[in-house]
């Protein structure tokens, strides 16, 4: 179904009609069964955006033995709101250290695609972020999530009352889908890393700013079930090289960590990624229930290549009503 034709038959106020609970009495159906034996991730020190990031993230994409080579390749940067500080969005250094890493071990084609939750005006947040600069001298294509064709897609887990996302075509149209995440704190869901930002995959035009309808359902629910539907296979690199801490993910403060993190398993790298924040990963509710059935939470279920972690953990603050997040678990 094109976008535009579903529009013309749904108004967004009458979307609580399809969006049905799901049948079975379990929280997840068995193809939305993705977890593996054990996981790697790779942990790569990269202490400013001005170093040859390309280099960094070729290694990373290398030690986790990921195959690019003819493959269509969409990078989901985090792009929320302007920021003249640099600290809520995907770096554009990143960005661009990425698409010329994965275009040098020979993919195919590679694509920035974003939903942004916030600002409607795509232009400007590309523009004001200096992502738009990027895309335009190294002739990327971009698409604009929010507005993408969208495909009804079953909800493979029941966190949420949806029976179906409606999903862009172009998630289904790629090889690999990249989740490029900013390590960051977030005030409701603990942290929000490879997992959160799918939220940016699932169309304004559709389910509103910011998102309304995932939020009305639950974000750690919501976070659930949209992972649990996305096309495979996937991959993350996620931007550590300044994070940020406190009351994430928009008012937070900067903080230099000086990592990127690189995995296929979004639960294993988005724990890892708890870890090197200090924070508890089992008491992160959506991690934790991910651990049943998307991948590895366990820190002895997943290889750490590259750097250790221990070497490279920073204390990440956070708001007094988390606090429970920094108490490890025996």
């Amino acid at each position: 179904m094109r976008r535009r034709d579903f529009l013309k038959y749904t108004a967004l106020g009458s979307l609580g009609t399809t969006l049905v609970a799901c049948q079975s009495s379990a929280r997840w159906q068995r193809e939305a069964f993705r977890k593996k034996a054990g996981s790697r991730v790779a942990i790569l020190p990269a202490k400013a955006y001005d170093q040859p990031l390309k280099d960094v993230i070729m290694r990373g994409i290398k030690l986790c033995s990921l195959q690019v080579t003819g493959k269509r390749i969409v990078l989901k940067p985090n792009l929320v709101e302007f920021d003249p500080k640099g600290v809520i969005n995907t770096n554009p250094a990143v960005i661009e250290a990425a698409i010329d890493a994965f275009r040098t071990l020979g993919a195919a084609e590679v694509i920035v695609a974003e939903g942004p939750g916030h600002r409607r005006d795509n232009e400007y947040i590309l523009s004001a972020s200096g992502l738009y600069e990027i895309i335009r001298d190294h002739k990327v294509r971009y698409v604009d999530l929010n507005t993408d064709d969208v495909r009804a897609t079953p909800v493979r887990s029941s966190y949420t009352s949806f029976k179906q996302l409606y999903l862009p075509e172009t998630l289904f149209n790629a090889d690999l889908l990249v989740s490029m995440p900013k390590l960051k704190t977030h005030h409701w869901a603990g942290v929000t890393l490879s997992m959160k930002n799918m939220f940016g995959v699932v169309p304004g035009a559709v389910y509103g700013w910011p998102k309304n309808i995932l939020h009305w359902q639950g974000i750690d629910n919501s976070i659930l079930d949209i992972n649990s539907s996305l096309p495979l296979p996937q991959f993350a690199i996620v931007d550590g090289i300044v994070g940020m801490e406190g009351n994430g993910p928009l008012q937070g403060q900067a903080k230099a960590a000086g990592v990127l993190i690189f995995g296929d398993d979004f639960v294993s790298v988005d724990a890892s990624a708890a870890r090197l924040m200090k924070l508890e990963p089992r008491k992160v509710n959506h991690l934790a229930k991910a651990d049943a059935f998307l991948g590895n939470l366990a820190n002895e279920k997943i290889e750490q290549i590259g750097e250790k972690l221990e070497s490279l953990q920073q204390d990440f603050d956070i708001i007094d009503s988390l606090k429970d997040l920094k108490k490890i678990t025996g």
